[in-house]
């Protein structure tokens, strides 16, 4: 069985939808500092946190404190890292196969580019899958040479089943050899450019939609698969 970790993010609480779209029983869950508050709330038993422990809830950090089974790693405030990267870290670390994401977003764009920079990264730098729910979009990462299926087992309770939108958005540098099947604006060996709007607003054809790329780190966008 794939080893599935879960790493939820601080800042605005996810949708509370997205927790039918999340393993029932995952091998690790890890929260980002107030994002122990935002896995209470989702029902999901966390196993780390980690962070400065300067956002999370006094009941919330009281809590983690007290419960067999949570090993809590505090940081200083002027560390190298942000939490999310040092959630991520712990996951890879602790043997996980598969990465996904939690993050209600926020207020603060720079956090939220960090974050997006931090699950990139994790893509670009291990072997492990990597998705996050973003509010109520869905973010496939991968980077090539690589293939990814639009019919995700994420998505597959979410409707429609076939015509989706979907952006293609490369990542810290330009991204090579895409290649799309079924969609409505193909792509063949293209080169898509960071500071381009090229890959935006695609749409699935059908349930096996598909996309391939050559080198580079692609966020592969499906947004509003939440309801």
């Amino acid at each position: 069985m794939c080893r599935v970790g879960i790493v939820v993010v601080g800042g605005d609480p996810p949708s509370p939808s997205v927790r039918d779209m999340l393993p029932g029983d995952p091998f690790l869950v890890v929260a980002a500092d107030s994002g122990f508050d935002h896995a209470l709330r989702l029902g999901l038993r966390v196993d780390v946190l980690v962070g400065d422990l300067d956002s999370i809830s006094p009941g919330g950090l009281a809590l983690a404190e007290s419960t067999d089974g949570v090993s809590i790693e505090r940081h200083r405030p002027d560390k190298d890292y942000t939490d999310t990267e040092l959630a991520i870290s712990i996951a890879i670390e602790r043997g996980i196969e598969h990465l996904i994401g939690v993050s209600g977003g926020g207020d603060r764009l720079d956090h939220q580019l960090g974050t997006l920079a931090a699950f990139a990264a994790a893509a670009a730098q291990s072997a492990v899958t990597v998705e996050l729910w973003w509010r109520r979009d869905h973010i496939a990462i991968i980077d090539g040479p690589a293939h990814h299926d639009t019919s995700v087992a994420a998505l597959e309770s979410v409707p429609p089943p076939a015509e989706r939108t979907v952006s293609l958005v490369p990542f810290g540098g330009p991204v090579s050899g895409v290649r799309t099947s079924r969609m409505r604006f193909p792509l063949a060996g293209e080169t898509l450019m960071p500071a381009s709007a090229r890959g935006i607003s695609n749409v699935t054809l059908r349930s096996d939609a598909a996309v391939d790329i050559a080198s580079g780190t692609l966020l592969i966008i499906t947004p509003g698969a939440l309801q």
